[in-house]
């Protein structure tokens, strides 16, 4: 993909773009999350995207987070609409043992989080995000060829134009390097429904 097509929200203090490649250097503190149950919200992440109106896609990068070592460390794929509509797919790191592969989807304001735990000793994830219309959906693969689905969501303004990209963070006291490449943007991959048939 051409990366000069990407534009910064929240442009970070540490970064480097080469010819196929993103390197981000975390800042402390740095984070995407918005209410649910304990009201906690912060929207300082950088996000690298770019903008589309095509309908039906999909997006697949891989990351490589080798020095991820303090909790909730993370990188991903993410839609960034604006601080209150978004959904990103990454793993969290958790400690020594093991961290959190999962999703968000913040719609009106209020996030989820969806997540399995997966080996500490995992440091390179592919991530696929998929669009038909204004539903969404994000799968992950150890090895960029077979994906698992990890969430399928409706996002309530995504239907028309849209930014999409790559994110990373530390919400904590630390900072790591992602590293992002592989990026590709093709026809959709996520097959439309076969199963029964719409209400009436």
């Amino acid at each position: 993909m051409d990366l000069t097509k990407f534009v910064w929200t929240r442009e970070p203090e540490k970064y480097e773009i080469k010819q196929d490649i993103i390197e981000i250097i975390t800042k402390p503190h740095t984070d995407l999350w918005q209410r649910t149950y304990y009201h906690f919200r912060n929207d300082n992440a950088p996000v690298l995207q770019m903008e589309t109106e095509e309908k039906y896609f999909s997006f697949v990068v891989k990351t490589e987070f080798q020095d991820s070592h303090h909790r909730f460390d993370q990188c991903g794929v993410v839609m960034y609409l604006d601080s209150e509509n978004w959904l990103k797919g990454s793993i969290e790191y958790e400690n020594q043992e093991y961290q959190h592969l999962g999703s968000v989807v913040t719609n009106n304001g209020y996030s989820d989080w969806a997540t399995t735990k997966i080996e500490a000793s995992v440091k390179t994830m592919w991530y696929r995000l998929s669009r038909r219309e204004d539903d969404y959906c994000i799968e992950c693969s150890l090895d960029g060829i077979t994906f698992s689905q990890m969430r399928i969501c409706h996002m309530h303004r995504g239907g028309g134009k849209i930014r999409f990209g790559v994110y990373a963070c530390s919400p904590e006291d630390s900072s790591f390097k992602a590293v992002f490449s592989n990026i590709q943007m093709g026809e959709c991959q996520w097959r439309a429904h076969d199963g029964q048939k719409p209400d009436e």
